[in-house]
């Protein structure tokens, strides 16, 4: 073989890995791969609590953590668990972004920069009541086998449908800053240096990650595996353009489910894999579920569900968008920080968030309790039966949808 054909196959090689778009259901599949890795390992994966972390350190700055009554000490974000994996998801997105030379500095219209801001504090004010967001309200406790993210689903596509009327509604009737500025065009000289940052990138980040693992300092050791687990999950967002809001969205808008049907492969996986480290006690399954089921989960994910269709990405989809240069999802995921803490704080004065243990030692709230389908169906083969019916019956209805347009809103 020449030195050529070795040159071809090696460009041809890093295209189909790292420009071509994924296979959407690859990239549920090496999704849920990272998560299981992470749920082996006594972690789970959530997005809010960083962004919530985000809000407090600003209000913290402005000075409204006092007035708030909020605690005034908080975690640094660099080692604070989900904060980390949120940055981390960030710079893996980022990095994705420059060596499949799609990253460009995106200035939607004005008018988008609103919507980003509504859609960002919706999100925020959903996810304090539903105690998370499309991952850790939706995806997560699924995974651990909760009905709280069932019934979120049931709240996002309430909230979706009364999103996307609404925003017909402005299409409709408002026409100020609806015309965006001309792109950002890069040269193929500059994507092919971007793509040299991007690998620099992800060098930085196995150099933090290892750097951090071998620490004598435990908690540094046990962050250097979350570095690596948050750049792995922005990098397989973005090559694979998953995102939970699209997935929520897209059949209402214009009846194409393949995204929901990767989203319904990796609810089936992970709710499989995650029941086998569940039922071998590996880990504690109320680590991550929310004590809102039903209410909260419901009532939140309407909310959520509504504000994500104004943002135009859920919190993981926000965040992995940042990376690639979308300006509207830099606002959006800034107020979606600031509502959640500062809604949040709210909530736990009023005591709405407080949770006390029932007798079962089952953490309960003003708005629901954990909820773990095992425990409520007496093991686990109700439970898979409930599971898959519902998994089912979903993947039937956006079938039926994609022949038919019978539930597209557009």
């Amino acid at each position: 073989m020449s030195s050529n054909d070795t040159l071809n196959g090696f460009k041809s090689d890093y295209k189909a890995i790292f420009v071509n778009e994924w296979s959407p259901y690859f990239g549920a599949l090496a999704l849920v791969a990272v998560v299981i890795v992470l749920m082996a390992n006594n972690f789970f994966w959530g997005v809010f609590g960083g962004l919530r972390l985000w809000g407090d350190w600003f209000n913290q700055l402005i000075g409204l953590n006092s007035l708030l009554g909020s605690n005034p000490h908080l975690d640094n974000p660099l080692t604070h668990r989900i904060s980390l994996l949120d940055i981390t998801l960030l710079l893996g997105a980022f990095s994705a972004a420059l060596m499949a030379g799609q990253f460009k500095i995106n200035r939607p219209p004005p008018l988008e920069y609103i919507w980003g801001a509504l859609g960002g504090t919706l999100m925020g004010i959903g996810a304090s009541i539903a105690g998370g967001c499309t991952v850790g309200g939706f995806f997560t406790p699924i995974i651990f086998s909760s009905p709280a993210g069932w019934a979120m689903l049931v709240g996002l596509l309430i909230g979706a449908f009364i999103g996307l009327q609404a925003l017909i509604w402005t299409m409709e009737n408002i026409s100020w800053g609806t015309h965006a500025p001309m792109p950002t065009a890069y040269s193929q000289s500059t994507k092919t240096v971007l793509g040299f940052g991007g690998l620099a990138v992800m060098i930085a980040i196995v150099f933090w990650a290892s750097s951090w693992y071998n620490s004598e300092e435990k908690l540094f050791s046990s962050r250097g595996f979350i570095i690596l687990s948050g750049f792995a999950l922005g990098f397989i967002l973005h090559r694979s353009r998953f995102c939970f809001s699209r997935a929520i969205r897209e059949p209402m808008m214009t009846g194409d489910g393949e995204l929901t049907k990767a989203t319904i492969l990796a609810l089936g996986a992970g709710a499989v894999l995650g029941s086998v480290l569940l039922s071998r006690e590996i880990l504690d399954p109320y680590l991550a579920i929310p004590a809102t089921f039903w209410l909260g989960s419901l009532i939140g994910g309407t909310i959520f569900g509504l504000g994500m269709i104004f943002a135009g990405g859920c919190a993981s989809g926000a965040l992995w968008r940042m990376g690639e240069g979308n300006l509207k999802l830099w606002v959006t995921v800034f107020f979606f920080a600031w509502s959640g803490s500062t809604f949040g704080a709210i909530l736990r004065h009023y005591e709405v968030m407080k949770t006390e243990m029932t007798l079962d030692l089952v953490e309960a709230s003003k708005v629901g309790y954990q909820a773990y389908l095992p425990a409520m169906t007496g093991g686990w083969a109700m439970t898979y039966l409930v599971s898959f019916a519902i998994l089912a019956l979903w993947y039937s209805l956006v079938s039926y949808n994609e022949t038919t347009g019978k539930f597209t809103v557009i």
